[in-house]
């Protein structure tokens, strides 16, 4: 019998400890952690970099405290932006600032992405009362210093290697696509050492022995001095064809050479425009057919180095809508694309096409069936 009471007092003891347990945690998970609240004894702000995510489901906590630690560095990067407008100016000069900011983008998603490897899930905890799922990511600081001084150090060794080589060239192409290259690294390390900054306690950086405004700058003097281009387009609106690849050549950061100009260009892009109207069946349009072609020449080696052909239709109520729809379109289609194409030749980061055929509907050898006056 009393062997029967003390177990039963001993049950009774087991249970209410159970209870009391239960209630202090909520009744079946673990106790409420502290870094929940934004405070953390085992994850110190000294040694991690933390974030904290939240929601209905354990895989969108995590993926929101994967977020709010590289939101830390995009916030970052953004603010320091200001010290590489220079360069930016350059990549996309007389675009609007949300296409410049697409250049940012790019480069805070490039560095985003490297730091995100150091970042781990550290804890996650379930609010049985809120049906709450809760996420702690982030990484440790000394051992993402080390690797983001890791690849500081790779970085600086190859921009040291451009520009080493640029200054070193006989080539003019050589020198520009060396110093381009340089350039394009050192904002990505600048972006780094951004990050750096934020990974490490004291604020501090590791400063790189260039500036990216010297860069640039010595970039632009020898483009404008030793690198300029001309254009010669011939035909039916050739004028306003002519006028958007010279400036979209200009945008690209090149110095040009009008045909009333002094000194010889070393690259020269020459090419014809044909527009005419085409005899479709339809009692509501009108259409006109346009064609383009264009060879680049490099004027010092005498030789070809590129040539470019596109063509298309257009049609409005009218054929001079038409005929003004089709000049707008070989503005963009033709003369953008092929100063973009040029530019990306030029600095190596692209190859120019060197026959791209007769388009469709674009006769070569004859004269279009119906010209239009200019």
């Amino acid at each position: 019998m009393t062997d029967s009471i003390t177990h039963n007092k001993l049950t009774l003891a087991v249970i209410c400890l159970m209870a009391s347990t239960l209630l202090l945690i909520g009744c079946g998970g673990k106790p409420r952690p502290t870094w929940v609240d934004g405070q953390s004894a085992e994850f110190p702000s000294s040694q991690y970099l933390i974030g904290l995510g939240q929601a209905d489901s354990r895989q969108q906590a995590t993926e929101q405290a994967y977020a709010a630690v590289s939101r830390i560095f995009k916030a970052e990067i953004t603010a320091q932006a200001k010290d590489w407008e220079s360069y930016l100016v350059v990549e996309q000069r007389g675009q609007t600032s949300t296409e410049r900011r697409l250049t940012l983008d790019n480069v805070t998603q490039v560095t985003t992405d490297k730091v995100l490897e150091n970042v781990l899930v550290l804890d996650t905890w379930f609010d049985q009362k809120k049906r709450q799922y809760y996420a702690l990511a982030g990484m440790n600081r000394a051992q993402a210093e080390a690797s983001m001084v890791e690849r500081l150090n790779e970085l600086d060794r190859t921009i040291q290697t451009e520009v080493t080589d640029a200054h070193q060239a006989q080539d003019k192409l050589t020198r520009v696509r060396n110093l381009k290259r340089a350039t394009k690294n050192l904002v990505l390390r600048e972006a780094y050492n951004t990050d750096l900054r934020v990974i490490r306690s004291s604020g501090q950086g590791t400063p790189a022995s260039f500036r990216v405004a010297e860069l640039t700058g010595e970039l632009e003097q020898f483009l404008a001095s030793n690198l300029r281009l001309a254009v010669e387009m011939t035909g039916d609106q050739a004028e306003p064809v002519e006028r958007a690849l010279i400036e979209g050549l200009a945008r690209e950061g090149f110095s040009m050479v009008g045909r009333d100009n002094a000194g010889a260009p070393e690259l020269l892009i020459k090419g014809t425009v044909r527009l005419w109207s085409l005899d479709v069946k339809d009692p509501q349009f009108r259409y006109v057919r346009w064609c383009t072609d264009a060879v680049i020449e490099d004027l010092p080696a005498r030789r070809l180095i590129g040539a470019v052909s596109k063509g298309g239709k257009e049609g409005h109520i009218t054929e001079k809508e038409a005929q003004a729809k089709a000049v707008r379109v070989m503005q963009q289609e033709f003369s953008s694309e092929l100063a973009h194409a040029i530019a990306g030749y030029i600095y190596g980061e692209a190859e120019l096409p060197t026959s791209s055929g007769t388009p469709p509907g674009c006769p070569r050898d004859q004269a279009p069936p119906h010209p239009m006056p200019n």
